[in-house]
């Protein structure tokens, strides 16, 4: 058990200076967190319901609302009724949004291939495998055990 929580100790500490300097290579006009987060889904994913992106995301619909609002009002997304239920609707990223969102990552893109010279091909590959393991993680649905959630209030 103390090996495992060492070992996700140390992958939390990595993934959480890469993001932190990923962020930090974001230039100044760039496109807020969540507006990044639902272009990168709608991307990725294809056209979504808000509510589904939204717990994709692991976030309130009622959260992420104005985030919609200002991506359709910038012409990144479209919304239209869902042809299963009229009264849902269905976001769907635009050609304008997919160049944001590709823009949006240019510089940290650059920033990190430029970093990868520092490693061998190995590691650069172990990093490419590494990255894919940790999206997949990131989909996971699982919470602390109770155990572990006891020993944290004790």
């Amino acid at each position: 058990m103390a090996e495992t929580q060492d070992r996700a100790a140390t992958i939390r500490r990595g993934v959480t200076r890469l993001a932190r300097r990923l962020r930090a290579e974001r230039p100044a006009d760039a496109l807020s967190g969540n507006k990044a987060s639902v272009l990168s889904h709608l991307y990725r994913e294809g056209p979504s319901t808000p509510g589904a992106l939204a717990i994709a995301e692991h976030q309130q619909p009622q959260s992420l609302s104005r985030t919609f609002n200002e991506l359709e009002a910038a012409g990144l997304i479209t919304r239209c009724p869902s042809e299963r239920d009229r009264r849902e609707s269905v976001l769907k990223i635009t050609a304008a949004g997919s160049e944001a969102l590709t823009l949006d990552m240019a510089d940290r893109d650059v920033w990190l291939a430029d970093a990868l010279g520092n490693v061998t091909e190995a590691e650069a590959e172990i990093l490419r495998i590494a990255a894919a393991l940790m999206d997949q993680l990131a989909g996971c649905s699982t919470t602390a055990r109770p155990a572990l959630a006891e020993q944290r209030h004790t």
